[in-house]
This record gives C-alpha cells, structure tokens and sequence, in this order.
C-alpha cells in the first residue's frame, strides 16, 4: 500500500527557500510579500474574548456553541443578505485549509469521481481530490464541463491568487447549472469582505440562489478579515443536506474549534469597525505596491479584490521571482497556482507599511 503522501505533489513552497535566502541578504532585509499571513494586531475586542474564555476545561461541541450559531447566522444575514439562515445551515471548522484539503473524504468521494475548480487556483483544492483518490479537474467557465461523475465544484470569488471576482450574473448562471446536473457547488468566499474595484457577492445571495440554498455552500474564515489565522477560526454556511452528515463525520473525527477561539470568533462577528480598520490598511498598502510595481514595468491583471496583486513581466514567473530576490522581495511563482500562471507572479498585501514602503523604494528606479 503506497503511502497518502505519495498521492500528494511535492510541496510548492519548498522551491522558494533559495529565493528567500537571496531576499534576505538584502542589506535592508527582507520584504516577504509571497504569503498572504497576517501581520497586523489582534483587534483588542477579540483578544479579550479569548482570555475570558481561556478557563475552559471540558471539551467544546463540533457543532459548537449557540452563541457561536447565532452569530454566524446574523453575520451572513447581515453581510451576505442571506435569508432564512439557521443552525441548521451553518458549521464551524478548524479554519479553512483544514476544511478544503479533507471535504472530498468526509463527502465519501473517491476513484470515479470528479472534483474541479478554477485553472488558476488555491493548490489545495488539487490536494483534496487527490487525498480522497478523487479525480481532478480545472476549468475556465464551470458550465463547459461534462457533468457526468462530477460530484464537486469549487468556486472562488474572490480568487486566489488573480483577485477576479465573479459577478453576480456568473453565479446565478452557475449554480442554475450545477443544480440541473446534481453537481455539489463549494463556494470559498474567504475573501469577501476585501473588495478594491469590485463588490464581491455570495452564493448564499437570494438574487444568486433564488431563495433556496440547495446545493450550495459557503466557506468564509476570519483569518484575513479580523487577523485570525492563528486561531484556526471558519465556518461553512448552506445546504443543510450537506452540513447535517458533515456535522456528524466531524464529530467522530473530533474536528472542534477550541472553546476560547470559538468565544473570540463571536465577538469577531459581532464588530463591523475593527474589519473596515483593516481595510483601510490593506487599501493603502495596495495603492503603494501597485504604482511601484507599474512604475517598475509589471502589468496587473484582476487584482479587484482580496489580498494580492497578480502581475506579469511577460517573462518566466522564476525569472521574476529570481529578479525580485535580488532586490530583497520575495513573492509568489504564478505556478504554484496552475501552470496559467506561468508567466505571473503573486504579491501579497501582507507585510507592515514600514516594509511596503521598503518594496517600494527598492522597485522606484524603474524597470530592470
């Protein structure tokens, strides 16, 4: 029995550690824009939460709290414009990578069955198919697709990495489609809330799903839009069919947000200001790093929402990344995402204004 890691492609990251080395020889250190972690505090509102739930010593429901419930169901109501939504048609999880990598398993999916998602997209949609023994495929327009055998189609709007976001007739004519054919839709929305040129809109939208949830389902995390990746905070929002046997997997495989985290995401969903604060914050930071980059002799395509720049020299994605290195930036090859990408590279928003404006300087003498 060959081992699971023999199912999976070699880590992408890895390649980027001689860059990295490169990068950090700079004098002035390095600028790491290659991964979209958060930089920024905590807001304090969701740091108290944590600490006044830190006596938790029994063990936390899967399902999680009411309290949790109720909040992520007034959240999607009041953010999303979903309707009608209960505790029934959420469930929270261990943040969202967890999520996408072992849904294909926890649905039952296996050889014979497809999963696909976007040309250019986030690798662990790949790494769950292939986990699962699942086949896999990539799209440009979902409804080309042949149907038959396919049992779960990933969207993301908006995207990582091009920041595309699609609109709101996109998405009503693609779930019409799946639903017609019996396709499971997985929309990740987890950068929703972090729109520049574009208003992202969900799935869970009654404009988009005639009211009904359907076939339909929703991830969102709290790990960009109130800095929470360290706290493993998501949660999934729809079909109740699907979220019911999902809830029950779970709770055999002890997949629980910890009591603490789960009494900070509340006070998270609660607050509206500590997230348009944050926007401000990657808004200016985006406006830096364009121009440079533009300046620089870069083209950016999409990049109308989410946390990255997705720019083109019209060169190898390796010679970009090898020419930013050398000035102490370290950024993402395009074909970590798709080979589409090729000829692209990811900048993240991520990193402090101090060392923003440090890419800045570096890349303000023009084209090289």
């Amino acid at each position: 029995m060959s081992a699971v890691s023999d199912r999976l492609p070699a880590f992408p990251w890895d390649k980027l550690e001689p860059y990295k080395k490169t990068a950090a020889a700079h004098p002035d250190g390095i600028v790491d824009l290659s991964v979209g972690t958060p930089v920024d505090p905590v807001p304090e509102l969701i740091q108290k939460a944590l600490v006044a739930a830190a006596d938790s010593p029994g063990y936390p429901t899967v399902w999680g709290t009411p309290e949790l419930r109720d909040a992520i169901t007034g959240w999607a109501g009041r953010r999303l414009g979903a309707r009608g939504v209960t505790h029934r048609h959420v469930l929270p999880v261990v943040g969202s990578k967890e999520l996408v990598a072992w849904l294909p398993t926890q649905l039952g999916l296996g050889p014979g069955d497809k999963v696909a998602y976007p040309r250019l997209a986030y690798p662990t949609y790949e790494v769950g198919a292939r986990l699962a023994r699942a086949d896999h495929e990539v799209y440009d327009d979902p409804t080309d697709l042949d149907p038959a055998g396919l049992k779960l189609l990933w969207l993301n709007s908006p995207s990582n990495p091009t920041g595309r976001v699609l609109g709101k007739e996109e998405l009503t004519r693609i779930v019409a489609w799946a639903r017609e054919h019996g396709v499971l839709v997985l929309s990740d929305e987890c950068y929703l809330e972090l729109g520049w040129e574009a208003d992202p809109v969900s799935v869970l939208h009654p404009d988009v799903n005639g009211g009904s949830y359907d076939g339909i389902v929703a991830v969102h995390s709290l790990s960009k839009r109130s800095n929470l990746a360290g706290y493993r905070a998501a949660f999934l929002v729809g079909d109740p069919a699907v979220l019911g046997p999902l809830l029950e997997i779970r709770k055999h495989g002890g997949m629980m947000t910890s009591a603490p985290t789960q009494a900070a995401v509340v006070a998270a969903l609660g607050d509206d200001t500590h997230v348009r604060e944050q926007r401000e914050r990657y808004a200016a930071r985006r406006t830096v790093l364009r121009r440079a980059l533009l300046s620089h002799g870069f083209r950016v395509e999409h990049s109308e929402a989410s946390l990255y720049l997705w720019a083109t020299r019209d060169e190898s994605c390796w010679d970009t990344v090898a020419h930013l290195a050398d000035r102490g930036i370290l950024v993402a090859p395009g074909d970590f995402y798709g080979a589409a990408g090729a000829h692209f590279v990811r900048v993240a928003l991520t990193a402090t204004d101090e060392r923003v404006a440090a890419a800045a300087a570096r890349l303000g003498d023009g084209p090289r």
